[in-house]
């Protein structure tokens, strides 16, 4: 059997983002994010001088004032420190009829870097959460995306007595 443009296409549409929403790889700051994510790899921006990670788009350090970019690969594990879960749907650019996490994932190396699920996921995962980060495909460009390495319980269970609704009247 064989697979149309269309359909092989359509398998690698990216989950929630239309391709129109795709970074430029090579003409933009994060060209080579972009690159390391093309080959599986996640690479992010250190202090030439003094080694200090710094923000994705930073080009002078904090720590010593040194201009410029070193960009490294980096072990792909983090822990979630903070995670929402989005509820805002946009017609023509979310793929997705359902809300979906947006975590804040703090990794070993360093950096933060803000980011969605590589999949659809049942449940968001949870602050402390060790997540991986693997790669997802919008319009053709690999961009990093998390996957929770923790298997979430199939109910909801609490310790919080329930909340009570009478009127105390």
């Amino acid at each position: 059997m064989t697979t149309t443009q269309s359909e092989s296409s359509h398998a690698a549409d990216d989950w929630l983002l239309t391709s129109g929403l795709a970074p430029d790889p090579v003409d933009d700051a994060l060209a080579p994010l972009y690159c390391g994510a093309a080959e599986s790899e996640l690479r992010l921006p250190f202090c030439p001088a003094c080694g200090l990670a710094l923000e994705l788009e930073q080009r002078v350090c904090d720590g010593c004032a040194t201009a410029g970019a070193d960009w490294r690969t980096v072990e792909p594990r983090g822990t979630v420190h903070s995670v929402t879960v989005m509820h805002r749907l946009e017609a023509g650019l979310v793929r997705t009829g359902r809300p979906y996490p947006i975590a804040d994932v703090e990794l070993a190396c360093g950096h933060r870097l803000v980011m969605t699920s590589v999949r659809p996921l049942a449940e968001p995962p949870a602050i402390g959460d060790p997540v991986t980060i693997g790669f997802r495909r919008v319009g053709g460009v690999a961009v990093p995306g998390f996957l929770p390495l923790v298997q979430k319980p199939a109910a909801h269970t609490t310790d919080c007595p329930p909340i009570r609704t009478e009127d105390p009247s």
